[in-house]
């Protein structure tokens, strides 16, 4: 899988095929473990292991290693397609009206009415061209009304959901 990576002003290629991995041209073999319980990962290369706390955020991954921290913007190339062919990922009003992308078929509403969510959380799983593609929660919030069920199809701009944004 191929994966574009930018950190701060700094982009990267990086192509994972099982423990190879190959970043901006150069090739190595690493294994990413999850450590039970909690964010951490295990990066295991020939000559050493590194412990990182991995955590997903509105803006990627926020890597933590040795009391510093990065953002990762990492975006996979089914992910870049599907924007290509919408031109821009998931919509959402400042009222948090959340909208299909791109039309699809809804395969799973993930949440119910009045559920608190984190911003980033899966809301709703649309079905495109084969693909399934996670909607989330541009804020954090409660889910005021779902305004779609699991089997209906939808076009690009139909509002799935409504988040009421926490104060």
């Amino acid at each position: 899988m191929k994966y574009d990576v930018r950190i701060g002003e700094r982009s990267f290629e990086v192509d994972v095929d099982g423990e190879r991995v190959r970043v901006g041209g150069r090739e190595l073999v690493a294994t990413l473990v999850p450590v039970p319980g909690g964010p951490l990962r295990r990066l295991i290369l020939p000559d050493a292991v590194r412990t990182v706390a991995l955590v997903r955020s509105r803006e990627g991954w926020t890597v933590h290693h040795h009391g510093r921290s990065w953002t990762a913007e990492v975006v996979d190339e089914r992910t870049r397609s599907v924007e290509r062919l919408v031109g821009r990922p998931a919509h959402h009003a400042a009222d948090g009206a959340v909208w299909a992308p791109m039309p699809g078929l809804v395969l799973r509403v993930e949440v119910t009415e009045g559920q608190q969510v984190a911003a980033g959380a899966g809301l709703v799983v649309l079905e495109a061209m084969k693909m399934e593609n996670e909607i989330r929660a541009p804020v954090a919030g409660a889910v005021r009304r779902i305004l779609v069920a699991k089997g209906e199809a939808v076009e690009k701009g139909t509002t799935l959901l409504e988040v009421t944004p926490n104060a």
